[in-house]
């Protein structure tokens, strides 16, 4: 029994070590998957490792210092409409912008993927009368680009193919530039494109106007008006139903290397709610408003290598959004000095695709659009690689029709005693300059100045009961034209 247990023992022991041995025995490592670079697509791509998908990472950070108007556009509403202590003359602007694309080749053809995402930190503005309240909205997300292409579909988010491709900025310049449509932050979208080669392409949308910036125009019921909104260019009730329609969008394009030529046409829906606060009180019938753009690009012209022009202008019957873009208020009031013995003066302004009147079926008028047209350009000049300056401009004009007039004129005398002319058209006009300096690729510091000026159609005084969130008082204010001189300080690093 004693040499049995022995001999157990001892096999127990040579089967451990055999064991510990075993393990000692490298093993075979799982291949290492690199990152490989993707030439397909263009330079940055690189294929996801363990797939035949491409993918791209970019940006940039930008740093902006403004000095009136905002960031970046006109002294206009509360508070730099205001011009007064509770204005911010200086602000500030920090904003990373963060781009994903991705590429797979496929038997269908690429599958595109893109978003574009930023994270913005504005100075904050002082509402109302109290110099220790402060907006709280000065840290915000954005979402520009989010879509899927695929056979010549876009679904998802991005610019309209109604917009000229440098949006609302033929040479740079502020975001209030109008004569032309803007989606620059993106819109909902599906759209097909047609290319037919020697860059002709044709293309058809259904969009939705109401995600983008802002959304729609007003469709004002004018018998909603009331004193304290009228000083603040608000003509009435804000009057939409729910959507019942996309935005119909065409567009042609040619784009070649003396240049871009590109016409778009849009239909756009006007649907309104009801005349008064329930279903009883009835509606206005629906009305289809349009826009018409046509857009030119000169490039390499004889004054420089890269020089350029580029061109736009549009005409809109109840889609004013299509020329006073998505960036640019759609009411907005402007105060400044008076000569003629009133308190202050004050230009006010505001924009609608339609108006209507009536408190129910029985008194109420059906839509009347309004019409605007417009157009803006730019020159930019390359005096080295590392140097360029610009001049652009841009020019809009709102025109109401006779009945929408003649109930906005009502309440302009009704409501606030206007004295002098009154008519609710306007044009504003805004022109200007900028130099950029290129150190090094990807890196650019701009300084552009610009000049706006709102030519309003009223003359004489009205008897204001004031305007708390610019800390206005009740007064006698002088209808005048209004001028804002603004200048954006800028540095940005693509990547």
């Amino acid at each position: 029994m004693k040499f049995k247990s022995l001999l157990l023992g001892s096999a127990a022991v040579l089967i451990a070590a055999g064991g510990a041995q075993a393990a000692d025995l490298p093993v075979k490592a799982k291949a290492v998957e690199y990152v490989k670079i993707c030439s397909l697509y263009g330079a940055g791509f690189y294929y996801m490792p363990g797939t035949d998908t491409c993918i791209k990472f970019g940006g940039y950070l930008r740093a902006d210092n403004w000095y009136q108007g905002g960031d970046y556009g006109f002294r206009q509403g509360a508070n730099q409409g205001s011009n007064n202590r509770l204005t911010n003359y200086w602000g500030t602007r920090a904003r990373m912008d963060f781009t994903v694309d991705t590429r797979t080749a496929t038997e269908y053809g690429v599958v595109r993927t893109y978003a574009d995402m930023i994270f913005t930190w504005d100075t904050t503005a002082v509402t109302g009368s109290n110099p220790s309240a402060f907006s709280t909205g000065s840290a915000s997300l954005g979402l520009y680009h989010a879509f899927i292409q695929f056979a010549g579909f876009t679904f998802g988010r991005t610019v309209s193919i109604f917009d000229a491709p440098w949006q609302s900025y033929p040479a740079g310049g502020p975001d209030t530039l109008p004569g032309g449509s803007n989606h620059v932050t993106g819109v909902n979208q599906v759209t097909y494109t047609a290319d037919f080669g020697q860059g002709i392409t044709a293309s058809v949308s259904a969009q939705d106007e109401t995600t983008a910036a802002n959304g729609e125009s007003n469709l004002w019921n004018l018998s909603g008006a009331t004193a304290a909104n009228m000083v603040q260019g608000i003509y009435g009730n804000n009057n939409w139903g729910g959507t019942r329609a996309p935005d119909i969008v065409g567009q042609v394009r040619v784009d070649q290397a003396w240049g871009l030529a590109q016409l778009s046409v849009v239909g756009h829906n006007l649907h309104p709610a009801y005349y008064g606060a329930t279903e009883l009180t009835g509606h206005p019938g629906d009305k289809w408003g349009w826009a018409i753009q046509g857009a030119l690009s000169i490039k390499n012209i004889p004054t420089g290598a890269g020089d350029s022009i580029n061109l736009q202008a549009v005409y809109t019957d109840g889609a004013s959004r299509y020329n006073f873009q998505s960036l640019f208020p759609q009411s907005f009031f402007m105060y400044s000095g008076s000569g003629a013995g009133a308190y202050q003066s004050l230009g006010i302004a505001g924009i609608a695709d339609g108006v209507f009147t009536g408190t129910s079926a029985a008194n109420g008028s059906s839509i009347e659009t309004v019409k605007t047209w417009g157009f803006r350009g730019g020159y930019t000049h390359n005096w080295n690689p590392n140097w360029a300056s610009a001049i652009y401009g841009g020019y809009g004009a709102v025109q109401y029709g006779s009945g929408g007039k003649a109930a906005i004129c009502a309440n302009m005398v009704g409501l606030l005693g206007l004295t002098g002319n009154c008519n609710p058209d306007f044009n504003f006009g805004v022109i200007g300059v900028n130099t950029v300096w290129t150190p090094v690729k990807g890196l650019a510091f701009t300084a552009d100045l610009s000049y706006s000026r709102l030519d309003q159609k009223y003359s004489g005084t009205i008897a204001s009961p004031g305007v708390a969130a610019a800390a206005k008082p009740a007064a006698v204010y002088e209808m005048k034209d209004q001028d804002s001189l603004a200048l954006l300080l800028r540095a940005q690093r693509n990547f």
